[in-house]
């Protein structure tokens, strides 16, 4: 993926990881246009940040996404890269079936939604001279979080789910990246000033360097992420699941 010229749509890039990368990427040179849930917040980052583009979309919503996207394609049809942000992380005690309500609305969010744009997406990316789709997993794809268990699953779906498209489109232009965000300061779990969580900024220039020097990537995996995605391979997973068994977020 070149890291300008781009026409980049980014469901989820109202907060977070999403505006910081939409930011970012606006910033390097390509034309942006996020989506969300509500208006109210599209139309402050709109007016705060002049030549991002706004279009409101609930990517839980399976009409609404495909619509969506249709619309996307026809206002921006130089659109050329997807990157399926949305997401929801909270916790979950299986001890009853009080869980349900949760596990069932992050599949959907985390996994369906993603999955749905994908498929709205496909062949139209396919007619794109280089195009991309960027999936994001999460270093607990690698070792579970189990006091989420539930969101842990859907990552690593997202990162199997990722490596098999990216097979499956290389007779494409398709290009198919997974970036694997580790525990990031933002809202998410309420994360924002948790001190063993890496700094958004922090995070944002290490994996916007790493999209610039790799263009070739499969995956994005700053330096801090590694301690999760390669815990098995280096025989740390027992040790780094218990470690994660203590914590509350």
């Amino acid at each position: 993926m070149k890291i300008s010229g781009n026409t980049i749509f980014i469901p989820g890039g109202t907060s977070g990881i999403g505006l910081g990368l939409a930011l970012r990427f606006q910033a390097a040179g390509n034309t942006v246009i996020i989506a969300g849930r509500r208006t109210e917040l599209l139309a402050s980052i709109a007016q705060d940040h002049p030549g991002i583009q706004t279009i409101e979309l609930d990517t839980t919503d399976a009409d609404a996404v495909a619509t969506v996207s249709k619309e996307v394609q026809q206002r921006w049809p130089e659109t050329n890269v997807l990157l399926a942000m949305a997401g929801i992380m909270l916790p979950e005690d299986v001890h009853t079936d009080a869980f349900l309500a949760t596990a069932e609305a992050t599949v959907t969010t985390n996994l369906l939604g993603p999955i749905r744009l994908i498929a709205a997406f496909t062949e139209f990316l396919a007619t794109r001279p280089a195009a991309t789709i960027i999936t994001v997993s999460s270093g607990l794809a690698s070792v579970p979080l189990p006091v989420t268990p539930t969101y842990s699953a859907t990552k690593s779906a997202i990162h199997a789910f990722s490596e098999a498209i990216r097979v499956q489109l290389a007779d494409t232009s398709v290009q198919v990246i997974e970036l694997v965000p580790p525990a990031v300061q933002t809202t998410l779990m309420g994360q924002t000033n948790e001190p063993s969580a890496m700094p958004l900024e922090e995070f944002l220039s290490e994996s916007m360097s790493l999209f610039e020097s790799q263009p070739d990537a499969r995956e994005i995996l700053v330096e801090r992420v590694k301690f999760l995605r390669n815990a098995e391979i280096e025989g740390r997973y027992e040790q780094v699941l218990e470690m994660l068994s203590n914590r509350s977020h």
